[in-house]
């Protein structure tokens, strides 16, 4: 079964007191990101109703023997869009085989991957966003039909074979739908845009990684990681480790709350999960350009940063908390925005709309 490094929407449990397990061995980034993923449903902590509706859709497909339908996965970076492909084709009880986008750089790069799978195996395609116009139309016909058409020879003594494909999921992940042709979109029969997670969650989730490598750590602990994770599993488990490791040296091994806010502020995560490019991306706006509006390219070269950066992990979560908006005219900076760099807002900068008062 191919595996490959991502998302961890990592499942938890739901007290400190659990059962502790035997500590897994971490060799690698790759090992960590597999030690810490769950693997079936019931381990899966967190985007609650997503995980209702793929019970009933991949019992159907198991009971009834049909392929599973195609599913899209949406959404920021780290939340667990790599982590469901595994837990539905452990549920399935079928081979896994995972790829991206920029790795299907040609038309027979997909033939190969198609021709390798098994009947009802699960193929994932993560950034799926970033795949060529001529392999996407290829894939048209393989996710409608099971039907791969390929020419051999060239020139007017060319000749087109169809090839029969078996019966096969395609699980695509995006962080861009918008990126996504109608075409593609339409021969999904599932799109779910995953969420940040609620801070109940989030700390099961610290709590759960906690126990399987063996850190021992208490509930303020867990919550106070939980609290600057940005709802995001694999900003956790990061943070997590770092944490760890200021335990082990400033303290006796253990993960208690003001351990775990003394690491965090020296790492300069805050205490609403921001870290220094995302106030960097705040005080442009806020100082450089009054508040906006401001476009994003603008922004980009402020920070020298990537304009892809900045709207795929700095601004989704701003967004969501409040703390930016987004108008016709660029990005504007809110008085919760504002508010959290410690500054006066103008009287016309906009009161924001996130959930920072729900989520943390």
């Amino acid at each position: 079964m191919a595996r490959k490094k991502h998302d961890d929407g990592a499942a938890a449990p739901d007290t400190a007191e659990e059962k502790p397990v035997a500590p897994v061995e971490i060799k690698s980034e790759r090992a960590w990101q597999a030690a810490l993923r769950p693997r079936t449903f019931d381990e899966y902590i967190g985007q609650r109703e997503l995980i209702d509706n793929l019970r009933i859709s991949v019992r159907a497909a198991r009971e009834n023997g049909w392929p599973l339908d195609h599913f899209l996965f949406a959404g920021p970076p780290g939340l667990g869009k790599t982590t469901l492909a595994h837990v539905i084709a452990t549920e399935l009880g079928v081979n896994l085989h995972v790829t991206s986008g920029p790795a299907i750089d040609h038309k027979g790069m997909l033939a190969s991957l198609l021709t390798s799978l098994g009947e009802r195996d699960a193929l994932f395609i993560d950034e799926i966003h970033r795949l060529t116009p001529i392999v996407e139309e290829n894939l048209y016909p393989a996710m409608e039909d099971f039907k791969f058409d390929l020419f051999i020879g060239d020139g007017p003594h060319a000749k087109a074979v169809t090839m029969p494909l078996p019966r096969f999921t395609l699980l695509g992940a995006t962080t861009r739908m918008g990126l996504l042709s109608a075409p593609l979109l339409d021969r999904f029969g599932f799109h779910w845009q995953l969420r940040y997670y609620e801070p109940a969650d989030m700390t099961a989730i610290v709590l759960r990684s906690a126990n399987l490598i063996g850190v021992p750590i208490d509930a303020d602990g867990a919550t106070e990681i939980a609290r600057r994770s940005r709802g995001t599993p694999r900003i956790a488990n990061r943070l997590l480790r770092r944490v760890r490791d200021f335990a082990a040296v400033k303290g006796d091994g253990s993960i208690r709350g003001p351990i775990a806010a003394s690491a965090l502020d020296r790492l300069a995560v805050d205490h609403a999960g921001l870290d220094a490019l995302d106030r960097a991306y705040l005080s442009v706006i806020c100082e450089r350009f009054d508040g906006g509006p401001v476009g994003i390219e603008a922004i980009a070269a402020s920070l020298s940063e990537e304009r892809g950066t900045l709207e795929e992990v700095v601004e989704p979560f701003l967004l969501q908390v409040g703390f930016i908006a987004r108008t016709p005219r660029g990005r504007v900076a809110t008085a919760a925005g504002y508010s959290h760099m410690g500054l006066s807002a103008p009287a016309r900068a906009p009161s924001g709309g996130g959930s920072q008062g729900r989520l943390f």
